[in-house]
């Protein structure tokens, strides 16, 4: 039933009309998922609101953030949990060039953004991906960051921008480095692009990825953004991943 979503086979889909789901392959009014799959695999979750953790009740700060020094980024606003069946869709979508899944993964993801509003996290002026290097980008063919972020953009009716903040070095792959390795590989790879920091001075700012791990690279990231004069970053991500503990 899962096998064609998790290994990056589009379904069969009709050029107007409904779709089948990702997942359990019921027709849908033009979703990726059918309300079943969406109710019993995104429902909302109490989450940290710095490092968006799981927290099982409403806090402001998780234990693990209380304990470590403030990061560069004023907030964290987490769709879903990385896990079944959500890490199968983000691997299609982000390495098998299942571009069409973006629409899904940033509707979900713009459904957090506005509870979070709803609950008090300021709006923010301006919408950046966080980009990837030029290698990366010509070999990938897409910025999945991006694609999430102008999209989650207009839902939300903001602003976005993909020329902002720059990735100009290539550097190793994060996955399965530690979160000292993963901060020693991402020092000073980022840039605000020199012609524009302007457009960067005194804005609130939303800084967009699809899975957010140890948070090393968004808070690289935030820090360029700060140091450019951005008044705030709040950080957007689709996914989640569990705390080292949970995993």
């Amino acid at each position: 039933m899962f096998l064609r979503a998790l290994h990056g086979l589009a379904p069969h889909r009709t050029a107007h009309g409904p779709t089948q789901c990702e997942l359990c392959r019921q027709w849908t009014a033009g979703d990726a998922l059918c309300g079943d799959c969406d109710a019993r695999f995104a429902a909302p979750r109490w989450r940290c609101a710095r490092c968006a953790l799981p927290t099982g009740a409403p806090a402001a700060r998780c234990g693990g953030c209380l304990g470590r020094p403030e990061p560069p980024f004023d907030a964290t606003v987490a769709a879903v949990d990385y896990g079944f069946p959500w890490d199968g869709l983000v691997r299609a979508y982000k390495f098998h060039g299942r571009v069409e899944l973006a629409q899904a993964l940033a509707s979900r993801l713009a459904r957090a953004v506005a509870a979070a509003c709803e609950a008090g996290l300021a709006p923010p002026e301006l919408v950046l991906p966080v980009p990837l290097a030029p290698g990366r980008l010509a070999e990938r063919g897409y910025n999945q960051a991006w694609e999430l972020a102008r999209r989650v953009a207009r839902l939300r009716g903001l602003a976005a921008d993909d020329t902002l903040l720059l990735r100009p070095l290539e550097t190793a792959h994060q996955t399965g480095q530690t979160r000292a390795g993963r901060e020693a590989n991402l020092a000073r790879a980022f840039m605000a692009e020199p012609r524009r920091r302007a457009a960067l001075a005194g804005r609130r700012v939303a800084l967009v990825d699809d899975v957010m791990t140890t948070g090393a690279t968004v808070a690289a990231a935030a820090q360029e953004l700060r140091r450019a004069g951005a008044a705030s970053v709040q950080v957007w991500v689709f996914a989640r991943t569990p705390a080292p503990e949970a995993a």
